[in-house]
């Protein structure tokens, strides 16, 4: 009864072991990542760029650039697709995707250009390590989306739903970075207590627009590794937004106790 509940909002996909086999080692990488952020093992940028040991050959990169090499293979996978897929099979559900792949990275590159303030830096190693998880998300969310042509649509048709769902979290992901980028004056490179949005319940709110952003593409997709990304993506900001209120609380004594990590009243 579950089984079949569940085939109704996922394509049947060709199985091989191959397949199988790339679930399985993505399952495997998002589970480290997430590990990672909740035993304290942070990936280094933002606030966390000089957290853990210092390794002598460590290369640092300005945070605008770090940050911008983050999401542009991904984005260039995006723009790739349009060329790759010129005609989406004639599927809107795969126009629908490809665009909201290319217009999430796009925002991500141009906020990093144009809208946020940095301090500090990015470690090269976690420039690369994210960037390949982005990119590789990316391809793959638009490679196992063509391999679904030819096969019957899911029973539940999810593709609308997750369009407003994304336009919802990249809408409410832009707003709280805008409120995060006016509280620097261009000089400035300390950090304060957001305020604003939904910051006065939780401190991470960008991040949980972000998993809606994601949630929404999993939505249009209605594929196995979409579903695979959202959820990666939401286990792992929730650990990084767990992390990141307990920076706050260290580095700021009057910071509000009722403020959560990522999801109001709960976490």
């Amino acid at each position: 009864m579950i089984a079949e509940i569940v085939e109704g909002f996922v394509y049947q996909e060709p199985s091989s072991i191959y397949t199988k086999a790339f679930y399985g080692a993505t399952c495997l990488a998002l589970l480290c990542l997430t590990l990672w952020e909740f035993t304290g093992k942070h990936l280094q940028y933002s606030k966390f760029w000089n957290s853990g040991s210092k390794k002598s050959k460590q290369v640092l990169l300005p945070s605008k650039i770090g940050m911008f090499i983050l999401y542009a293979p991904a984005l260039i996978a995006g723009i790739s697709s349009f060329l790759l897929f010129p005609n989406g099979d004639g599927d809107i559900r795969f126009l629908m995707l490809k665009s909201a792949l290319t217009i999430h990275f796009l925002k991500r590159d141009l906020e990093v250009l144009f809208l946020h303030k940095f301090s500090g830096f990015t470690v090269l190693e976690t420039a690369v390590i994210i960037s390949a998880t982005y990119f590789a998300s990316a391809a793959s969310m638009v490679y196992f989306q063509h391999q679904t042509q030819g096969f019957p649509e899911p029973s539940i048709d999810l593709k609308y739903v997750g369009v407003v769902v994304f336009l919802l979290g990249i809408g409410g992901n832009f707003y709280h970075h805008y409120l995060l980028s006016k509280l620097r004056e261009k000089s400035d490179k300390g950090y304060k207590i957001p305020r604003g949005g939904l910051f006065s319940l939780v401190i991470c709110p960008h991040y949980l627009f972000e998993i809606l952003t994601f949630v929404g593409m999993s939505f249009i997709s209605q594929t196995t590794f979409s579903y695979l990304c959202a959820l990666g993506s939401a286990l792992y900001l929730l650990a990084r937004s767990n992390a990141t209120r307990k920076w706050y609380i260290s580095k700021f004594e009057n910071f509000p106790k009722n403020v959560k990590a990522l999801i109001p009243y709960v976490f």
